[in-house]
């Protein structure tokens, strides 16, 4: 049985082991909870604090309805209203939240390192999750993405995805890529124009294309990702109809994956850019299938960092 997790701020080099843990986990919790209408008091007594510096919906939401469904209290940090924006250092935040006697931290930061950071000074037994740093991690995102994946294609070594977009900021594509690797996926294909894609090499295990159409030939999955407006006038594209017409996933394109490809995206979405309505909220869509597996992947993760 391998040792539990103290903190989860990233999947890279996390074991297999590990990771299929937490996904069982996500999938008892589902049980235990009767689908997310029952509470648990796994965690009744603890605290956990949303340390968020960037704006969040999902995440954020997630995150409180995992830890109160199992019985733990929330503290929402509102950064509009902290000492940070007058110029406290955030460490020095992270030991004033301490001393309240916080039993978990979950983070989201601008900054790639952030909670690994948090981890180095932490001066008390407070365990950190990862919500999110920079462009480098988002863990619990690569999880249930993972998870969704396995409720409908348990072998992941016959596993076919394309991860399509801006996979060079994207926090979302580099925890995705860790999860499917570890678990045994032999082909990962990610896909965008090249000044949108990382260097050669910086992600192991996955192969380059700047063609679509024909990085998604035959898979049995394709996770689309935002476009940053701010991003496009780093590709060769004059707009963003002309990226949509490259690199946006509409019905003609999904028809050259295999048959009943999942069809998931992290979100926002932004219609008619990178996804077609049509698609969205397709037949094959598992966007909101996605967002209900984020919930009881949360409460996996809590519940492993946060055990007794």
């Amino acid at each position: 049985m391998s040792q539990r997790l103290r903190h989860l701020t990233t999947l890279e080099n996390l074991s297999r082991d590990a990771l299929e843990r937490l996904l069982d986990r996500a999938d008892s919790m589902r049980e235990a909870t009767a689908h997310g209408t029952r509470k648990l008091d796994l965690l009744a007594g603890r605290t956990v604090l949303n340390l968020f510096f960037e704006p969040s919906t999902r995440t954020r939401t997630s995150f409180e309805l995992a830890a109160r469904r199992l019985g733990a209290d929330v503290v929402n940090f509102d950064i509009g209203f902290s000492s940070t924006t007058k110029g406290e250092e955030l460490f020095d935040t992270l030991h004033t939240l301490e001393a309240m006697h916080l039993d978990a931290i979950v983070v989201r930061h601008k900054a790639s390192g952030t909670p690994e950071e948090l981890v180095r000074h932490a001066m008390s037994g407070v365990a950190v999750v990862n919500a999110g740093d920079g462009n480098r991690a988002h863990p619990t995102q690569g999880l249930l993405d993972a998870l969704t994946i396995r409720h409908h294609h348990p072998d992941f070594r016959k596993l076919k995805v394309a991860i399509c977009g801006d996979v060079r900021h994207s926090r979302v594509a580099r925890s995705d890529v860790h999860a499917l690797t570890t678990l045994g996926a032999k082909d990962v294909r990610i896909v965008g124009p090249a000044s949108l894609l990382p260097p050669e090499g910086e992600l192991k295990g996955v192969s380059y294309h700047d063609n679509f159409d024909e990085a998604i030939e035959g898979v049995d999955a394709v996770i689309m990702l935002r476009l940053q407006k701010e991003r496009m006038a780093a590709t060769d594209l004059p707009d963003e109809a002309a990226y949509f017409e490259r690199y946006g996933l509409d019905a003609r394109r999904l028809a050259r994956a295999a048959k009943g490809c999942l069809v998931m995206h992290p979100g926002p979405i932004n219609r008619g850019i990178e996804i077609a309505t049509e698609v969205a909220d397709g037949a094959q869509s598992r966007i909101l299938e996605q967002v209900g597996n984020g919930v009881f992947v949360r409460m996996a993760v809590l519940a492993e960092v946060m055990g007794r």
